[in-house]
């Protein structure tokens, strides 16, 4: 443990050395002069060594919190865990990828329910449809068989119609006759 406190307060000093150097201005950039610059570094030095000191008890905590809830295992257990957290995982996996296809499953029924109302509702329009169909079908054929006997009346009335004009032409023709042969009495 003191090997790896070394190796993190090597790191931890790393950056905020190199901070340090790289944001504090060299003294031949620096306009103030060498004055300005020393006490800019010996405030960041300061902060650094802070910064240090903050590393090392949080370091510190961290290794009495690992001390304490810490659980070593051997290689037998931590393979059976880790086996064990893949299958939980897998079977995380699959549990949602079983909800997925429950939901799939219902959206099916349910549109498998609305395309046999749907169904109903077409065969029920289709028999409607037929029904009337078959009514305008007797309708015309009512209408025709209407139609058929007035041409027959009117057939047999212009027959009618015709018998009577030959009729009357007859009588006229007999009144002509007998008006002729009344004139011709009477002039003699």
């Amino acid at each position: 443990m003191a090997a790896q406190r070394e190796k993190s307060a090597a790191v931890a000093v790393a950056p905020a050395h190199g901070a340090a150097v790289s944001g504090s201005p060299s003294p031949s950039s620096s306009s103030g002069g060498p004055a300005v610059s020393a006490s800019s570094s010996g405030d960041r030095w300061c902060a650094a060594i802070g910064n240090l000191g903050e590393l090392g008890a949080n370091v510190d905590a961290l290794q009495k919190l690992l001390g304490r809830k810490a659980v070593f295992v051997d290689d037998d257990i931590f393979s059976k865990a880790s086996l064990a957290a893949d299958q939980a995982r897998t079977i995380k996996v699959l549990d949602q990828r079983v909800q997925s296809l429950e939901r799939e499953l219902d959206a099916a029924i349910s549109a498998a329910a609305r395309a046999r109302v749907e169904k109903r509702q077409a065969e029920a329009a289709q028999r409607a449809a037929e029904l009337r169909t078959r009514e305008v079908t007797e309708e015309l054929e009512n209408t025709a068989r209407v139609f058929e006997l007035h041409m027959e009346e009117l057939r047999l009335k212009q027959e009618d119609i015709a018998k009577k004009d030959s009729d009357i032409k007859v009588l006229e023709a007999i009144i002509r006759t007998l008006s002729s042969k009344d004139d011709d009495g009477s002039s003699e």
